[in-house]
């Protein structure tokens, strides 16, 4: 398959914002939630307040008053994040133009595919999938709306991380530890590295049991109108009897030309 146009590298660089509109107690409140993971589902103050940098004090008046607004609930000891937690990520899928753009094309590429189609992006360490079409087959990792997967271990999250300036990709690879979810999960630094110049090179990705076993996905990227990298499209598939050639020669043809559609709409 030919190699991709290599996309503009995204920018890592954060907004500037003028020292007298800065809102810290956003910040911090915000913080707080972002606290909560799977390894910290249930927290003290004093605990939230460690991995917030925050006095234990302020920890419990900021949990206490996302307690009053019904984003987190207690038991007078423990805190715990509650549902309406989940607004704030429904308002981005409800409201932001990107997804609604994509969902009509993710159709035509399960319509030509049979599969599962997905559009994501990268935010921070993760792949955030952000547009779905196909059927409800569940896999065991449960990627649905909204779900977040380390990027290393996903088709898509290859790709955008193998787009990246390199000097980003060294600082990134520094940092950033590998963790294993299958015995195929490339968690050496050094080999991760030589896949993504790989996918780099050809611009495109295909991985393989690396987050769930017998489970495949081929990624290309989507890039807009002024060539900037904004994200990923790529479906997800059970391996079966299917060899990775003829997969990839299924469905990357009907991947490719679907990011070429989009490229003038984004």
């Amino acid at each position: 398959m030919p190699p991709a146009t290599s996309p503009r590298q995204p920018s890592v660089t954060s907004p500037t914002l003028d020292k007298r509109d800065w809102i810290a107690g956003l910040e911090k409140g915000l913080s707080i939630i972002e606290a909560f993971d799977d390894a910290n589902p249930r927290m003290t103050a004093s605990q939230a307040g460690v991995r917030c940098g925050l006095t234990r004090t302020a920890a419990r008046r900021y949990l206490l008053t996302l307690t009053y607004l019904g984003y987190v609930a207690t038991d007078g000891k423990l805190f715990w994040l509650t549902p309406r937690v989940l607004r704030l990520g429904q308002s981005y899928l409800e409201s932001a133009r990107l997804p609604r753009i994509v969902q009509p094309f993710l159709q035509r590429i399960t319509s030509g595919t049979q599969e599962i189609a997905y559009m994501s992006v990268m935010d921070g360490d993760d792949v955030v999938y952000i547009a779905r079409n196909g059927s409800s087959r569940a896999m065991n990792t449960g990627i649905v709306l909204g779900s977040r997967v380390q990027a290393q271990v996903t088709a898509a999250g290859q790709l955008m991380l193998a787009l990246r300036d390199p000097e980003w990709l060294d600082n990134w690879l520094a940092h950033h530890e590998l963790k294993a979810y299958t015995s195929h999960t490339i968690n050496n630094k050094a080999q991760l590295r030589q896949e993504l110049a790989r996918i780099r090179q050809r611009g495109w990705a295909v991985s393989e049991q690396q987050l769930e076993l017998t489970y495949r996905g081929v990624a290309v990227p989507l890039i807009n109108h002024r060539g900037d990298l904004v994200g990923a499209l790529n479906v997800t598939m059970p391996m079966g009897h299917e060899s990775t050639e003829d997969a990839v020669a299924r469905v990357l043809p009907v991947l490719m030309e679907t990011a070429r559609a989009l490229r003038n709409l984004i």
